[in-house]
Order: C-alpha cells, then sequence, then structure tokens
C-alpha cells in the first residue's frame, strides 16, 4: 500500500504542487483485475472510447488520421467510420440521446453525428481546447487539459456551468479522457497510468486506480504510446481500458489496493 500511495502521489505531483496545509481527506486507492482482453486497431491513436446500444465507439486522433468509428468489441473490426479533415485533429466523445458529440483539439470545433448513422449534423463551437468528453444524462461533460470541467447544454452546446477538480484540496490539471460510472466521473491523467474518481457534485478526487502492468515492456517499446480511453457499458456492467496504439482493449475489474 505504502508502494501505491508513493506511486500515485508521484504522477500527480506536477499537477499539485505543494500539499494542503491542511489537506481534506484522504482519496483511496485501487487496484485492478483483468476480466477479459479483446484485440484492438494498434494504429488507432484513441481518443475517445465509449458504449452506445451495446456496440463500442472510438475517437482517433492525430492529423491526417483522426476519426470516429463503431467497432466490433470481439474481433476489434471497424463496422463503420467517418474521416475527418486531414487540419483537424480528433479528441473525446460520447453519445446521448441518439447523437454523438465528439471535440477536436486546438481548433475549437466539434461536431454532432447520428449514432446510427455517423452522419454529421452539425458543427459547434468552443473556447479554449478540447480532450475529453462524458455526460450524466442530462449535460455533456467535457475537459480540456486543465483542472476544471465544463458543463455543456447538449441541444445548444452552450456552456452551463464548470467544476473545479481537486486532489486533496489543491487543483488538479491535465485531465484526459473521461467516463461517467454510476454516479462518478472516472477520468485518466494524461500520460500517466492513473484513473481517478470524481465526485461530480464537490469535484474532489475520491478514488485513484493504479492501471500500471496492462501492457509488457515489449509492447510499450513496440510503439504503444500512453494509456487513454475508458468505457462503461452500463447494461452489462462491464468496464474497460486502453490506449493509444495499443494492440489490447482490456475488461477490468476495480479491486482494493494490496496491502
Amino acid at each position: 500500500m505504502i508502494r501505491l500511495l508513493t506511486y500515485a502521489a508521484a504522477i500527480l505531483a506536477a499537477a499539485l504542487g505543494a500539499a494542503s496545509a491542511q489537506p481534506p481527506d484522504e482519496p483511496a486507492f485501487y487496484g485492478y483485475r483483468i476480466v477479459n482482453e479483446y484485440p484492438h486497431d494498434k494504429t488507432a491513436f484513441t481518443q475517445g472510447l465509449f458504449f452506445e446500444g451495446g456496440v463500442l465507439y472510438e475517437s482517433t486522433g492525430q492529423y491526417g488520421t483522426s476519426g470516429l468509428r463503431k467497432t466490433a468489441l470481439e474481433t476489434g473490426e471497424t463496422l463503420k467510420s467517418i474521416a475527418l479533415s486531414k487540419r483537424l485533429f480528433g479528441e473525446g466523445s460520447v453519445a446521448l440521446g441518439g447523437k454523438i458529440f465528439m471535440l477536436t483539439w486546438r481548433s475549437g470545433e466539434g461536431f454532432v453525428f447520428d449514432a446510427e448513422t455517423l452522419e454529421r449534423q452539425k458543427r459547434f463551437r468552443y473556447e479554449g481546447e478540447g480532450w475529453g468528453l462524458t455526460h450524466d444524462g442530462a449535460r455533456l461533460i467535457m475537459s480540456d487539459g486543465t483542472s476544471e470541467l465544463r458543463f455543456l447544454d447538449p441541444e445548444n452546446l452552450e456552456e452551463t456551468g464548470r467544476l473545479p477538480v481537486t486532489f486533496r484540496g489543491r487543483p488538479l490539471a491535465n485531465i484526459n479522457e473521461l467516463e461517467w460510472v454510476k454516479g462518478e466521473i472516472f477520468a485518466n491523467i494524461w500520460q500517466s497510468d492513473a484513473v481517478i474518481r470524481i465526485d461530480p457534485e464537490s469535484g474532489a478526487v475520491t478514488g485513484v486506480i493504479d492501471m500500471r502492468g496492462l501492457l509488457s515492456d515489449e509492447e510499450r517499446a513496440a510503439g504503444a504510446d500512453v494509456l487513454n480511453g475508458i468505457a462503461y457499458d452500463a447494461d452489462t456492467d462491464r468496464l474497460f481500458v486502453t490506449g493509444k496504439y495499443w494492440p489490447t482493449l482490456f475488461e477490468v475489474e476495480v479491486v482494493a489496493a494490496a496491502q
């Protein structure tokens, strides 16, 4: 447990700065158990990952290769896909109300697609960068690389509020891919193997999941990039994670950290 606490502190240190004089309650720390492994396209620079109607969707990044796709979970086969303009760098995505919402990185542009056909329906604008995207059933929740999450109205795509995210009372930046899981916001911290659990009311980080060890050193050396991609299938109560250029999609169970 001491090793895990040290690791969690280290990966978050750059964003946290000095410790608070009177830190709030210590967040819980977790590990994971691999339940299943599925093939994942190792040419996909994963940005967003989610289930809708039992189907796995993924948005990808990089200039010239960004897009949105439906994927067969068991085989990793792409069932349907669309490409973004080569001038756009794709980012997070999520489905709500039969529509898919997708962000781009630095262009300030977002898109709305039909969830079934992937046909583009509209474009919207926002200030700053786009990183991750999820929803709470009523609002879109967006990350932009800072320590704040934004709430967007899914009808007019206007910002309706912000939620500062804190770890031990200090702002936590580099919040990336987002997923709504049983009333909590799960998020990965960019360039780390940590997934955090955020209270959507207070913004406090209530838990840290240590995701180290999913990939071998050989797979890392072969070009696999950072952890990025969290998908929760509410219909089957299953949690999945992957990463940029990873060859595998992992179904995992969150477990108590080893003592």
